[in-house]
C-alpha cells in the first residue's frame, strides 16, 4: 500500500521516481482485501500487486531504502550492509527529516539523508517501537487498516514535503 500511496503523491508533483516494494512475505501474495478496497476508495488500484521478496539486487538498486518497521530495516542491512546510510523507516525518515530540516535547494538526496541520519546507530534499532513501526494490520479488521492508510498518507506527505518542499503541489 506505501508503494501504490508514494507513487501516487510523487505523480502528483511530477517527480520521476522508481518506487517498488519488496519484504519478508512469501512472494506472489495478493494484498488483502481491506487495502484493496480503502485504496480503491481512494482512487488508487491495488489488485494487481503481489508481494515480492527483498533481495540484495533490489536494495542495491535504491537511492533510498523505506521501510514499515525497524525488523525490515534490520533484514535490509543485514542482506546489504551498505544501506545503512540510505535504509530507515517511514516514521524514522520523517521525524528525523523534520529535526533536521528539508532538502536545500540543489542538495543532492545522498547528502540530505547523511544529515538526517547523523548520529544514528544501528542499536538506536532495536527491537519494535511504535515511535519507528507503522502498525501492520495484516489479517486483521477493516478499521486497523484504515488508521493504517491513513497513518501512512500523513507520513508519506510529510516525507514529500521534506523531499521536494520546492515542488509541492496543493492535494
Amino acid at each position: 500500500m506505501a508503494e501504490v500511496l508514494l507513487r501516487h503523491r510523487l505523480g502528483q508533483l511530477g517527480v520521476d521516481a522508481r518506487v517498488a516494494s519488496a519484504g519478508l512475505l512469501r512472494p506472489g501474495q495478493p494484498a488483502s482485501a481491506h487495502g484493496v478496497d480503502i485504496l480503491r476508495g481512494r482512487g488508487l488500484d491495488l489488485t494487481a500487486h503481489r508481494s515480492r521478496a527483498m533481495s540484495r539486487e533490489l536494495l542495491r538498486s535504491a537511492d533510498l531504502v523505506l521501510a514499515m518497521a525497524r525488523e525490515h530495516v534490520r533484514e535490509a542491512v543485514v542482506l546489504e550492509p551498505s544501506l545503512w546510510p540510505r535504509t530507515f523507516t517511514l516514521k524514522e525518515l520523517v521525524r528525523r527529516g523534520e529535526a533536521a530540516g528539508p532538502r536545500r535547494p540543489g542538495e543532492p538526496l545522498g547528502d540530505w539523508l547523511t544529515r538526517v541520519g547523523h548520529g544514528r546507530r544501528i542499536s538506536d534499532l532495536s527491537g519494535a517501537s511504535p515511535d519507528d513501526d507503522v502498525a501492520d494490520p495484516y489479517g486483521g479488521p477493516r478499521p486497523a487498516y484504515e488508521r493504517m492508510v491513513t497513518e501512512m498518507d500523513s507520513l508519506i506527505d510529510r516525507l514529500v514535503a521534506l523531499l521536494f518542499a520546492g515542488a509541492m503541489a496543493p492535494r
